[in-house]
C-alpha cells in the first residue's frame, strides 16, 4: 500500500497483486484492507460509485480534500475542525471523540479543464 500512493479499491489491489504473481484471494484482500483501516493504518473513503477505497495513511490525524472528477486526494490538517469537534462533544457530554471530515470539489487541473471547455 505504501508504494501505491493514492487510493485504491480492493478489486484494483487484488488485480495488482495477482498480476505480480501473488496467490491471494479477493476475500482476503477485502478483510485485510478492512482490518488495516480499523487499526488506523489506512485511510478509507467511498468513491462516487459507492465503493470503498484505501490508501496508506500518514501518522498524524488529518482530513481530505477529494476531487469529484478525477479522485485525487490531498491530506490537510484541520485545527479549527478539531477545536469545533471537541467543543461540540463536550457541550453534549461526549468523551473519547473521533471524527472524519472529507471535503469534495474540483482540483485545480479538473477545474481548469472545466473552464477551458466552457470558455
Amino acid at each position: 500500500m505504501a508504494d501505491l500512493g493514492d487510493f485504491v479499491t480492493a478489486q484494483r489491489l487484488y488485480d495488482l497483486l495477482r498480476s505480480g504473481g501473488e496467490a491471494i484471494g479477493l476475500t482476503t484482500v477485502y478483510r485485510t484492507l478492512q482490518a488495516m483501516s480499523e487499526a488506523g493504518e489506512l485511510d478509507q473513503r467511498v468513491t462516487v460509485d459507492g465503493e470503498a477505497s484505501y490508501r496508506r495513511c500518514s501518522a498524524t490525524h488529518h482530513h481530505h480534500l477529494v476531487c469529484r472528477r478525477c479522485g485525487s486526494t490531498v491530506e490537510v490538517a484541520g485545527p479549527d475542525v478539531e477545536a469545533w469537534a471537541e467543543r461540540t462533544g463536550r457541550a453534549h457530554g461526549f468523551t473519547d471523540l473521533d471524527h472524519t471530515v472529507e471535503l469534495t470539489g474540483l482540483c485545480a487541473p479538473c477545474s481548469n479543464r472545466r473552464h477551458d471547455l466552457n470558455g
